[in-house]
């Protein structure tokens, strides 16, 4: 004899550290039958869309959330009723969602105990604890950078914490009162992340930036070759192939680039310098600017970054990168070229000591063993973290890696 349970189905953190997701897309409905690692539901985080799978088999009796919301890892999203034996269950027992590609993310996905009804959900603790507001340490960032008191803040989490809204309707209370002019854009997800992330970068790392353009004929040169050459079959090199390998190049001679400025918990600070390179290349997609990494893309031959940032690339114009993808970075290109740009001042990425700008290749005047002739011509915009990388390693980084462009070592093809 069996008898039904319901389950809940927390959001789980997919395993890259996630604090919260939106609900995108519903893939089942109130009453569908669902089997174990079903796909029931695409999530956004900050960094790509999440197929999330079914952890238990049963029919579907409530969907938990709307799509469109925010929640925080651990909310339930989704209650499925389950056959089991009709004898009660201990006390004690209970059960956790393993999820195909996932696993269990220990200390973040919390316990789910069988019962025989949909279990009470508990009542909101006091937004204070032990006279400190509830909130995450990314809303405390957020309410320091825009000189908010938490104490004077609403919470309105669903455990009684405050969140980044509630603290962004602190800054400007009359916002909901204003008349809609024109069209309101969600901020959220892939949006939300870069923002917060650019107001980060801004606010903690004293900026340089230096200018240098390059006589990239022989890129040019060079770009041509590998896409006549056996190793790039299948393949189309870029500058930005070139580029790259520059930049592993310059690294290798002027290794404080490839770093990162520690805050220990003593007070004191740090600087780590890394005996690898994930590239991370700047890519505008729908969901916004995304940054994947090439992972040790300094043991890579240059046939192999080719390969990379192409599939790269690829799979964030389509969709198609994971959380995975664009963690970790310790270097960052981005192409404003491609856009018709000729340079700018970009924004490092946080945590990371420099970021290099490459701009369009235009055909310019320039001078050559005394004499003026038309070369093309691309300028190199280099942003660093002063704490970290001074003038002269800045300086000298920026210079092998003009260098290298405009004369690039023949054995690269």
């Amino acid at each position: 004899m069996t008898a039904t349970h319901v389950l809940d189905f927390p959001l789980p953190d997919v395993g890259e550290g996630l604090t919260e997701a939106e609900i995108v897309t519903w893939r089942v409905a109130v009453g569908d039958l669902v089997e174990i690692n079903q796909p029931i539901v695409d999530i956004e985080t900050a960094k790509a869309v999440v197929e999330l799978p079914c952890p238990f088999s049963g029919r579907v009796s409530a969907l938990l959330v709307a799509e469109g919301q925010v929640v925080p890892v651990g909310t339930p999203i989704l209650s499925v009723e389950v056959s089991s034996p009709a004898e009660p269950l201990p006390h004690s027992e209970s059960r956790e969602a393993v999820l195909v590609g996932y696993g269990v993310a220990h200390g973040t996905t919390r316990r789910r105990r069988l019962t025989s009804r949909a279990a009470p959900r508990p009542s909101a603790p006091a937004p204070v604890v032990a006279g400190r507001p509830i909130a995450k340490p990314p809303v405390r960032l957020l309410a320091r950078q825009l000189g908010i008191d938490l104490a004077l803040v609403a919470p309105t989490g669903p455990h009684g914490d405050i969140t980044r809204d509630d603290v962004q309707r602190a800054v400007t209370p009359l916002v909901e009162a204003r008349p809609v002019r024109g069209e309101r854009i969600p901020v959220r997800g892939v949006r939300r992340a870069m923002a917060e992330a650019m107001v980060r970068s801004m606010s903690t790392a004293p900026h340089v930036t230096e200018w240098l353009d390059v006589d990239v004929t022989g890129t040019v040169r060079l770009v041509d070759q590998m896409r006549d050459h056996a190793a790039f079959a299948g393949m189309k090199p870029t500058p930005l192939t070139v580029v790259a390998a520059a930049m592993i190049h310059a690294a290798k001679r002027t290794p404080i680039v490839n770093s990162s400025w520690i805050d220990l918990p003593d007070g004191s600070s740090e600087i780590e310098v890394y005996s690898h390179m994930n590239l991370g290349v700047a890519v505008a997609s729908d969901r916004g600017l995304v940054v994947p990494n090439v992972r040790d893309a300094g043991s890579l031959s240059v046939s192999g970054l080719a390969r990379a940032l192409g599939e790269l690339t690829q799979r964030a114009r389509r969709g198609d990168l994971t959380p995975a993808d664009s963690v970790e970075g310790t270097i960052t290109v981005t192409n404003v070229g491609v856009f018709g740009v000729d340079g700018g001042t970009p924004i490092l990425v946080p945590g990371e000591a420099v970021i290099l700008a490459t701009g369009r290749i235009v055909d310019r005047p320039w001078v050559s063993d005394g004499g003026l002739c038309v070369r093309p011509v691309m300028q190199l915009s280099l942003s660093f973290d002063h704490r970290i990388v001074d003038g002269a390693a800045g300086s000298t980084f920026l210079a092998d890696v003009a260098a290298f462009l405009e004369a690039p070592p023949i054995t690269l093809a």
